[in-house]
């Protein structure tokens, strides 16, 4: 049974090129379904008008489906609500100036 703490892992594998931390820790992931083999991931964009875009949800799909047990995965992009530096956890905020 593939779990969501896995798929969170996975994910941490993909990198925001340009604040160089990963999907998670940028909260950028807003949600996780689950259902047999197959994971639907939803996520955002630090900026609607990311230029690599489509390479994330590239990357995004490709670490999801790597996980043992997962068949398919499907990754949806959304900007509700928008993303802000507030969903990054307080201590990286701060590390990083925010």
């Amino acid at each position: 049974m593939v779990t969501e703490a896995e798929v969170r892992k996975a994910l941490r594998k993909v990198k925001d090129p340009e604040m160089k931390l990963d999907l998670v820790v940028l909260g950028l992931i807003y949600g996780i379904d689950i259902q047999g083999s197959h994971v639907d991931v939803t996520m955002s964009l630090t900026s609607p008008g990311c230029p690599v875009a489509g390479d994330l949800l590239k990357q995004a799909q490709e670490a999801v489906e790597s996980v043992p047990g997962v068949e398919s995965a499907e990754v949806e992009l959304t900007f509700s609500p928008p993303w802000t530096a507030d969903r990054i956890p307080p201590t990286i905020r701060a590390a990083l100036g925010l």
